[in-house]
């Protein structure tokens, strides 16, 4: 479904005296939109923001060579407010798009809201609901949300004496942001002991200053999203992604190897459970904290014998699962967007979805999580790829000649759709084979729970 240019401004944004008629025509798109990132997730929202009827200008800040092919891109951090903020300005921003969380927890969209910007991303106390694992320990208890059993250590002796109140394998999380790496599942005493050591020995940086030792969880993962204006909420879709760095789910946890869409795991009924159990009373939490959500919220829970529980919160789309989403969903994005950072998400049908399936497999260099190497070449990125196949730049750069070299960590998110599951991994894995980089590794069973069903 396409929006018509018209209505979809009209529903999300009724009040608009400083635009012109010019920009109000059906002939003329016009919305200058700034979208904040650098990785997966945000090409994939600028390569769905670009097909927008809506849109004047798109710039996307820092940026990457991908999204460099299809918007302006300017070299500004993230986690630079005030330059985001001149920036928007300078471009007479009409809406900021927050991508990651870091700047979720600098305050981007506090600042924004000062300089009377519209800004689809939530403000740094609402945010907290990913910035501080403690916090939302405590925040599922005050508000009665179901997650696994916890104890909040600000000191390895305390949270090594805490590990005697579960069972292995042992939970060992960094209470803050550390870029998907901060969680360690330990299979016996001795890891979980090495895990907290490595925790306060400055491993994570400020983010493992305090550590959350938590109740291993049984059951089969998924993430959901579900939007928010403050006061609206609205589901999102859902997908599973692969947390471990190798095949078998074996290995260190990453910020995702793969994802696909949608997931057998989500039932009907686990969909309106997951709503009214974690998703509403969430919402309502962290408005009746004094911090109400605008934005995504991406719950990552474990679907459990005894019900779905949560394993944490996330400020923003996921990565990779914002990709699959983005392949699937048919509306135009930015009307919701839009609603969101304007309060008007109650008049905004239920989006869109195609009857595809999409995949997604990420490439990263070798030794990621762990320390690797930047700087390798990427080649084969400018050939013909299958029907359905769109390739998102995670982590790389623009070396001499247009040449593109890849990160230390994920670089690249080979995605495909296709008319159902089968089709679409084999369409993504056949890209895969076409990239030319040796020094990179994928997993080779994303979607395995998809097939053994």
């Amino acid at each position: 479904m396409v929006f018509p240019v018209r209505e979809a401004w009209s529903a999300c944004h009724p009040n608009t005296p400083h635009l012109d008629r010019a920009r109000h025509s059906r002939e003329s798109p016009r919305m200058n939109i700034l979208l904040v990132g650098s990785g997966g997730r945000e090409h994939a929202l600028a390569w769905k923001i670009k097909q927008s009827p809506l849109l004047r200008r798109l710039v996307c800040a820092p940026g990457n060579p991908g999204m460099a092919a299809i918007a302006e891109v300017r070299d500004i951090k993230a986690t630079e407010v005030a330059r985001l903020v001149e920036l928007a300005q300078e471009i007479a921003a009409d809406l900021v798009v927050i991508g990651p969380e870091v700047a979720v927890e600098a305050g981007l969209a506090d600042a924004l809201e000062a300089a009377s910007i519209s800004c689809f991303g939530p403000s740094a106390a609402a945010g907290r609901l990913e910035s501080s694992k403690a916090f939302t320990k405590t925040f599922c208890e005050r508000h009665h949300l179901p997650t696994s059993g916890y104890r909040i250590c600000d000191d390895a002796a305390t949270a090594k004496a805490a590990l005697a109140h579960f069972h292995p394998p042992y939970v060992v999380k960094a209470d803050g942001l550390a870029a998907g790496k901060g969680v360690v599942i330990a299979p016996d005493l001795a890891t979980a002991q090495a895990a907290i050591d490595d925790a306060f020995g400055g491993t994570f940086g400020a983010a493992g200053a305090r550590v959350v030792i938590e109740e291993f969880l049984e059951g089969e993962i998924g993430s959901l999203f579900a939007l928010c204006d403050g006061k609206t909420s609205m589901l999102f879709g859902w997908a599973q992604d692969h947390k471990r760095a190798f095949d078998g789910d074996e290995g260190p946890n990453t910020g995702g190897m793969g994802a696909y869409s949608p997931a057998p795991v989500f039932t009907l009924d686990l969909v309106d459970q997951v709503d009214h159990l974690l998703v509403r009373p969430a919402f309502k939490g962290i408005e009746a904290d004094g911090a109400p959500y605008r934005g995504v919220l991406f719950v990552e829970l474990m679907a459990t014998r005894h019900g779905p529980k949560l394993v944490e919160f996330n400020a923003r789309f996921g990565d990779p699962e914002c990709q699959v989403l983005m392949l699937r969903l048919e509306s135009d994005l930015v009307p919701y967007l839009l609603a969101c950072a304007t309060g008007r998400l109650h008049e905004m049908p239920k989006p869109k979805w195609r009857d595809e399936d999409a995949v997604c497999v990420v490439m990263a260099t070798e030794g990621y999580p762990g320390a690797a190497k930047t700087g390798s070449t990427i080649g084969g990125l400018d050939q013909p790829f299958d029907e359905g196949v769109v390739i998102f730049h995670a982590g790389t750069s623009a070396g001499p000649d247009g040449v593109i070299l890849a990160g230390s960590g994920r670089a690249l998110n080979v995605c495909a759709t296709g008319r159902d599951f089968a089709e679409a991994r084999e369409r993504a894995y056949g890209a895969v084979a076409l990239v030319d980089w040796p020094e990179g590794f994928h997993r080779t069973d994303i979607g395995w729970r998809a097939l053994s069903r």
